[in-house]
């Protein structure tokens, strides 16, 4: 075969996978616009003049939730603004310059934060143990302190399913608690509202879809290097199942949005003597630093 021909059958090859994976582009936008749109219908997280505050570390998730709510903008029967915050902890190595040059490309409004939140936690924490909890606490703070301070009236996190079920088994499997992260969370003070409008979407669906968007994603070298996170062995047990039993995180999600108070066992949440159901417990944003307790409601590794 002559190089000519070689080269032409190179480039066809080249041609038909551009055009699948332009295609399994499309298809992947759809479905996750689609159900960004339903989680933010369902659980009323954007509602007309709003101003939300869209969290990004750099990691994939947040990259795109940003990308699908600048997508439903465009089309939204309601107005609301949209604007990128990042928070630059001061980790070595941390490239400052991706996130304002991706941004800056797509036209947002956007703003870093410098805080060198990591002398703190590398001070506090003993060597080996894990940094994730001081440096979510510290990082909520910031941002929530932020939010408030720019009229921002909806802060939006990277969190998907995956994320919400994982937490749900962290929290029975280890702190004894049937909860999980909700798609919606108000402070007691009225200061905050946290969103999560990538709560319908699967994690493999967004690691797909930002490999195709071609994100330049940044990668956690604080907390995302710790390994045997309890995180992790929920992770891995959940893609076992999901290997072994399609469709099984599919129906413990729907679980979670079909609850029975009355099948439990909170007497919060049910009065087993009168039969009937209770308002129960009050899940709320701490707007200050809370207490170094365990706390699943977050992630270990906090992609936001």
């Amino acid at each position: 075969m002559s190089e000519a021909m070689i080269a032409s059958a190179e480039q066809s090859l080249n041609s038909e996978r551009e055009r699948r994976q332009k295609l399994e582009l499309n298809k992947l936008q759809k479905r996750l616009r689609r159900e960004v749109g339903q989680a933010i219908a369902d659980f009323s997280m954007i509602e007309a003049g709003d101003k939300v505050m869209c969290c990004l570390s750099g990691g994939k998730d947040s990259y795109a939730m940003l990308d699908i709510l600048l997508n439903l903008q465009k089309s939204a029967p309601v107005s609301f603004e949209l604007i990128a915050v990042n928070l630059d902890q001061k980790q070595p190595g941390f490239p400052e310059e991706v996130l304002p040059e991706y941004l800056s490309s797509m036209g947002i409004e956007y703003h870093i934060i410098e805080k060198d939140t990591y002398s703190i936690v590398k001070e506090k924490v003993p060597e080996g143990k894990t940094t994730c909890g001081l440096c979510s606490r510290l990082r909520r703070g910031i941002l929530y302190n932020f939010a408030e301070e720019h009229g921002v009236t909806k802060i939006a996190l990277g969190h998907h399913r995956d994320d919400m079920l994982e937490t749900l088994f962290l929290n029975m499997f280890y702190g004894g608690k049937l909860k999980s992260m909700p798609p919606v969370l108000h402070s007691d003070d009225g200061r905050n509202t946290v969103i999560r409008p990538l709560a319908y979407s699967r994690e493999k669906d967004i690691a797909r879809y930002a490999g195709l968007r071609e994100f330049p994603i940044i990668p956690c070298n604080l907390c995302g290097s710790q390994e045997n996170l309890q995180r992790q062995v929920i992770k891995d047990m959940f893609q076992s199942w999901d290997k072994q039993h399609p469709g099984r995180l599919e129906t413990m999600f729907r679980a979670m949005c079909n609850v029975e108070p009355s099948h439990l066992a909170d007497t919060n949440l049910y009065d087993f003597r009168e039969g009937k159901r209770l308002g129960g417990k009050r899940q709320a944003v701490h707007t200050a630093e809370p207490e170094a307790t365990t706390d699943f409601g977050r992630l270990d590794v906090l992609n936001i």
